[in-house]
C-alpha cells in the first residue's frame, strides 16, 4: 500500500515563498523507478490542475504560469518530493496536492496514488 502526506502549506504574502513536502510512504525500495511524481493544485471553485511533474524521461515539467518560480525535486534515499514556490501570487491559492502515477500500468488498480492536500493561502 502506498500513503502520500502532503506538508508545508499555510498563509503567505504574496511574493512570499514556501516549500511544500510528499512523505511517500510505501515498502517497494525502489519506488521512484516505478512511479511518476507530480505537484497538482485545485483552486477555490475551480479544477485540479497540474503544476509540476517530473517526466518518464527523468526532466522536469511545468505549466507557464508556474514555470521560473515553482520548482519540482525529490530525495530518493528518504522517498520525499517537494515543490519550492517562490514569488508567491494571489492566484496560487489552493490546496496543493502530491501525486504518484505509474505511467506503464495506468489506469490499472494500484497505480494511481493522491495525498490528502495541503492549503496554500497568497494573501496579503
Amino acid at each position: 500500500q502506498v500513503q502520500l502526506v502532503e506538508s508545508g502549506g499555510g498563509l503567505v504574502q504574496p511574493g512570499g515563498s514556501l516549500r511544500l513536502s510528499c512523505a511517500v510512504s510505501s515498502a517497494s525500495s525502489n519506488f521512484f523507478s516505478i512511479y511518476a511524481m507530480s505537484w497538482y493544485r485545485q483552486p477555490p471553485g475551480k479544477l485540479r490542475e497540474l503544476v509540476a511533474a517530473f517526466t518518464s524521461r527523468g526532466t522536469t515539467d511545468y505549466p507557464d504560469s508556474v514555470k521560473g518560480r515553482f520548482t519540482i525535486s525529490r530525495d530518493d534515499a528518504n522517498k520525499m518530493v517537494y515543490l519550492q514556490m517562490n514569488n508567491l501570487k494571489p492566484e496560487d491559492t489552493a490546496v496543493y496536492y502530491c501525486r504518484a502515477r505509474d505511467p506503464k500500468n495506468w489506469p490499472a488498480a494500484g497505480t494511481d496514488y493522491w495525498g490528502q492536500g495541503t492549503q496554500v493561502t497568497v494573501s496579503s
